[in-house]
């Protein structure tokens, strides 16, 4: 996967996703929170959302993958 420059928040906002997931507590806000930094994120960068969600669930949840 190509190297993508992710900003901090969009990373923090997926391990508070990820941190309610696997509390079995995910909310629509959180979740909806997530999904529309991704796409304003993909936008900006013009790259593709599905790209940009797929490196940022990668640093979240699978950080040794990710280096």
């Amino acid at each position: 996967m190509t190297d993508i420059d992710l900003p901090e928040s969009l990373l923090d906002l997926e391990r508070t996703a990820w941190a309610e997931q696997q509390a079995g507590a995910l909310t629509v806000p959180t979740a909806l929170a997530v999904q529309r930094a991704i796409t304003a994120h993909a936008e900006a960068a013009g790259m593709s959302r599905y790209e940009v969600e797929m490196a940022v669930k990668k640093m979240v949840r699978n950080p040794e993958l990710a280096a």
